[in-house]
């Protein structure tokens, strides 16, 4: 890696930097930035009369070269405190702000998998949360110790976790319109080389959006530890609690001549779910449940060979996020490249995953189900009887000021002993990550968020936009359009308010039972 140790002229101060060609000049900017408080938009550098512009191309730098800076680090006037500011006055920020609208992610160079992958996680609160509360990187010190930070697998998980609860931050304020994660990739690219693959152009390449967040989780797993609220919990670390699956397996011969071959049991953990594509597959439960029960080749202690054993797998922990990917990416020999599967698979806004359970988990499960199906009853009949507006309630919509001030109570959706589990079965889509193009090496990711109800967002890289719930539902496949590669649930959630109305239509219920009877007694 070339690198050169060059003096900086700014002013009556004369400074020394290191600069390494082979990173974005954006790069050396940050590092002036921490020497002289120069914002990197308002840095303009000159080098024999040659003006630094997006790459080095044109910029003979050598040891001992002398760089001109020319910029001020005294900061921006203020605006004048204005009563109303309309909107056409606002910036983009502003109007972001404004507006509600996500924060985007710029893209860097074929970074559409990261920026998808971050904005999907996003929408876990629990998740956002407890990487903000770790402490953030030293932003002067992280950038200007870049190019000498090592490859200790260790050190640069910790940085990259830290740095994953800054833009958390950056996209829970949505104060700004998009967001550069620069210093969150070069940590990546030196933790994960292969991210950092370029190709013959020196173009970094695309990557595989599920991978990335295969490595991202394991990240967290090593470096979230889980939230001390007092329950008891055996799981290490966060992810294992709210993302961690579990299953009860059974493996039994199928050969005629091995009927009395005991099967064998065990248990095995993982953190997403997977939809297998086959031509029979055409909607999401049933591509999971072929995953799930299959058939596999292997010695058998009692007949001496090679014989074929039915694999059953039975989930027996359900997580509080419930991931899905559609596994669409196939190795094709011709054209050596990882080809896609087009076909359309619907996938549902909520999904019941009752009949992947074990038996022992299924009854754990019925309470809170119970719960629904009478809290959905009760909804029901409120309609029908027009009981279901309040005593007077109008039709009048609410303002945006109040409406965001009015703050839900829900029952917990895990088990009281197992934090981060789900404890009815239920779930609703609240994020889709979605593929555009012919193979993972290629094409385009684009990340889409349930913000509210039946509201979405579409996140195209620095690009959001509001998109509908049916055009969500667009992106099964079928063609060369955006198409649904990963998939988050979220637990579907009861409200207080609604339970304690089915604890009281129980109630009233059963005195209308008992008046009946008295009524409906005897003759004398």
């Amino acid at each position: 890696m070339p690198q050169f140790k060059v003096n900086v002229k700014w002013g009556k101060q004369k400074l020394s930097a290191d600069l390494t060609t082979e990173e974005s000049p954006e790069v050396f900017k940050l590092q002036l930035y921490t020497l002289t408080n120069v914002l990197p938009e308002r840095q303009k550098l000159m080098l024999k009369g040659a003006v630094l512009k997006d790459s080095w191309e044109g910029f003979r730098v050598k040891n001992g070269a002398s760089l001109l800076l020319l910029g001020s680090a005294e900061a921006l006037p203020k605006e004048p405190v204005v009563q109303t500011k309309f909107v056409e006055d606002m910036t983009e920020d502003e109007l972001n702000c404004a507006m509600d609208m996500n924060t985007g992610l710029d893209n860097l160079g074929n970074t559409c998998y990261m920026n998808a992958t971050i904005q999907m996680l996003s929408t876990v609160p629990e998740f956002s949360a407890a990487l903000e509360s770790l402490p953030a990187n030293n932003l002067a010190a992280s950038i200007s110790n870049l190019s000498g930070v090592g490859s200790d697998p260790i050190a640069l998980g910790k940085k990259i976790t830290n740095e994953l609860g800054s833009i958390m931050k950056v996209l829970a304020a949505k104060d700004q319109i998009s967001f550069q994660p620069f210093l969150f990739l070069q940590y990546i690219y030196k933790r994960f080389p292969q991210f950092a693959e370029k190709n013959d152009h020196g173009v970094p390449m695309q990557q595989d959006a599920n991978e990335f967040f295969s490595e991202l989780l394991r990240l967290c797993q090593d470096n979230l530890p889980p939230p001390t609220d007092g329950a008891s919990n055996s799981r290490p670390s966060f992810v294992d609690q709210f993302f961690g699956i579990e299953y009860n397996n059974t493996l039994k011969c199928a050969d005629e001549a091995a009927v009395d071959e005991e099967p064998t049991y065990s248990k095995e953990t993982s953190i997403q779910l997977n939809c297998f594509i086959s031509q029979e597959i055409k909607f999401l439960l049933t591509g999971v449940k072929s995953k799930l029960k299959e058939e596999i080749e292997k010695n058998s202690p009692t007949l001496g060979r090679n014989a074929k054993y039915l694999r059953t797998s039975q989930i027996d922990r359900l997580p509080g996020y419930l991931c899905v990917q559609m596994v669409r990416f196939f190795f094709k020999e011709k054209g050596q490249v990882n080809a896609k599967i087009l076909k359309d698979v619907k996938f549902p806004l909520a999904f019941d995953t009752f009949e992947l359970c074990s038996p022992e988990l299924q009854e754990r499960l019925k309470p809170v189900r119970e719960a629904f199906e009478a809290d959905e009853e009760a909804k029901a009949e409120a309609a029908m009887t027009g009981k279901n507006n309040q005593p007077g309630s109008t039709n009048k919509p609410i303002p945006k000021e109040v409406k965001k001030k009015e703050v839900k109570e829900y029952e917990p959706y895990s088990f009281a002993d197992d934090v981060g589990s789900n404890n009815s079965g239920h779930y609703e889509l609240q994020a889709v990550i979605t593929h555009q193009g012919r193979s993972s090496s290629s094409g385009h990711y684009v990340a889409w968020l349930r913000v509210e109800a039946d509201n979405w967002v579409k996140c195209d890289d620095n690009d959001v936009t509001p998109v509908t719930q049916e055009e969500v539902l667009k992106l099964s496949g079928g063609g060369d359009w955006h198409i649904a590669y990963l998939l988050l649930y979220g637990p579907r959630r009861l409200e207080k308010n609604a339970a304690k109305m089915v604890v009281d239509a129980a109630q009233a219920l059963s005195s209308g039972a008992v008046a009946m009877e008295a009524t409906d007694g005897p003759q004398t």
